[in-house]
């Protein structure tokens, strides 16, 4: 295998799926479900094949790609735009995230019921995007593949959703399209004054003495101004309150499979983009806006935590147990120190997995009792003891269990913040409480509440078992050795602090 192209082989190898699946028949559905899952696995292949790689001593940095792609003039200069592939620490762990979850989700696909065909090419189109958004190495590149899930997403939802699925993909739409606008006005910008889209080469310069610029230098004002940009381009898709209602329509209405790979993956691009680009780019400016960053995840830490506990609908506990956590990641970042921001990646990882288990642990019981409302559940430990069992599994690593994933990501944020803002951190540890109760609460009412009536009830299949006990395996997994991510990380956690003066 050429080393040299194994990155564009990762992202578009999921495109050999969606070309054969154009060619069979809609009436063949098995044929097309066993095409659709089969073609998530190249790329879970391949990104152990690149694990295994820099386990063995291989440096990341030698899987870069980089071909002119077209060029375009530009105030009396021509600009040039490139392909360029690259991988870091931390596109690593996400690469790895995206091809485990898509081929899990795939699995989880058992649920949908109509139109095959048109679903999986969508899906595999979305898993392009993912991979691709993670592994772009400049910013052009990074908003076409960021642009890709968009669309793909939007039709994921607004036709395999559930009664509300068409206005859950528009809210989907509009907002993650003004985030998008406002990301394609901080790349112009950049590029206008930079003459380049090259991520490293636009840090490179952004880092370097005023006026070494090629097309003049980028005010203090200008800079705080593209970074209070990105964090509302990225803080919709993360999502940051009050920035948020989008993502309660699109877990409640969007198919168990696609919310695996949205609270999995696509809320993740926030995070990543905010880590990549607000901290890489502007690393004096989100300094300076940490205490601003921290105040905001305790918000929403808090904020998820009380709407989470009042719920009756057990996918809206998730949903806004989902803003809940992604106030932890908030909280690392803006503690600034390396315990905080590696607590901040653990938490997307962490997240990624345990989200994905309990959506498609609830989705499972959708299926057969026809409801998410917990009060029309109850006593489901009587008739599904292995899913209540799975179920209070994935609470408990949500809620923070030692020996589980979600233990090391909120230890190590809250270490961070405590180490900064001490005051700010112990008012955020009542939403670590909360996070005990809302989903105690909710998961015990459904599996040891009152008996209700249940028909032709059947526990979970050995086909839904695979993503389970994946998912779990790897929750259990980060939080026993969590050396597994911070050895890839390691590198990019010097890079970060170093760029922040640390």
């Amino acid at each position: 295998m050429n080393d040299s192209y194994l990155l564009s082989l990762l992202v578009f190898s999921p495109a050999i799926g969606i070309v054969l699946l154009s060619f069979i028949p809609k009436v063949q559905e098995q044929t097309l479900k066993l095409v659709g899952f089969l073609s998530t696995l190249p790329p879970l292949l391949l990104v152990f094949v690149l694990y295994s790689y820099y386990r063995g001593g291989t440096e990341l940095s030698s899987f870069s790609e980089k071909l002119n792609w077209f060029g375009i003039m530009g105030a009396g200069q021509p600009f040039s735009i490139n392909y360029e592939l690259g991988l870091s620490g931390l596109s690593l762990v996400m690469v790895i995230l995206t091809a485990v979850i898509s081929t899990l989700a795939a699995i989880a696909s058992i649920h949908i019921k109509k139109e095959w065909k048109g679903y999986f090419i969508l899906f595999l189109l979305l898993e392009i995007g993912m991979l691709g958004v993670f592994v772009a190495e400049n910013l052009f590149l990074f908003f076409l593949f960021f642009e890709v899930t968009l669309v793909a997403m939007f039709f994921l939802i607004g036709k395999w959703g559930y009664f509300e699925k068409e206005k859950a993909a528009f809210r989907f739409l509009i907002y993650n399209g003004i985030g998008s606008a406002i990301l394609l006005i901080v790349i112009m910008i950049l590029f206008a004054r930079t003459g380049t889209t090259n991520i490293a080469a636009i840090m490179s310069m952004l880092a370097s003495p005023s006026g070494t610029l090629p097309t003049g230098d980028i005010s203090s004002e200008l800079k705080y101004g593209l970074l209070i940009a990105l964090l509302v381009a990225f803080g919709i898709k993360l999502p940051i309150f009050p920035l948020h209602t989008w993502m309660l329509h699109v877990h409640v209405q969007a198919p168990p499979s696609i919310v695996m790979l949205h609270s999995g993956v696509l809320l993740k691009i926030g995070a990543f983009g905010l880590i990549r680009f607000g901290l890489g780019f502007f690393p004096e400016e989100f300094s300076n806006l940490a205490w601003l960053i921290a105040l905001l995840g305790v918000v929403n830490l808090l904020y998820g935590a009380f709407l989470a506990f009042i719920q009756d609908d057990f996918k809206m506990v998730l949903a806004y147990s989902s803003i809940s956590h992604m106030g932890i990641v908030l909280i690392g970042l803006g503690s600034l120190n390396e315990a905080g921001i590696q607590g901040a990646i653990f938490q997307v990882v962490s997240h990624g997995l345990i989200s994905a288990l309990l959506f498609f642990l609830i989705g499972v019981i959708y299926e057969r009792v026809g409801t998410s409302y917990i009060g029309k559940l109850g006593g489901l430990a009587k008739v599904m003891p292995i899913t209540a069992g799975f179920l209070l599994t994935g609470a408990l690593a949500s809620l923070g269990l030692p020996g589980m994933s979600g233990f090391v990501s909120e230890f190590m944020a809250f270490l961070g913040l405590f180490k900064e803002m001490p005051i700010l951190a112990a008012i955020g540890t009542i939403g670590i409480i909360m996070t005990a109760v809302y989903l105690l609460r909710a998961v015990l009412n459904v599996t040891y509440g009152k008996t209700k009536q249940y028909e032709n009830i059947v526990d979970i299949s050995k086909v839904e078992m695979v993503p389970v006990l994946v998912l779990v395996g790897f929750i259990v997994l980060i939080g026993v050795y969590p050396n597994v991510l911070t050895q890839p990380l390691q590198l990019v956690l010097e890079n970060i602090v170093l760029g922040i003066g640390g």
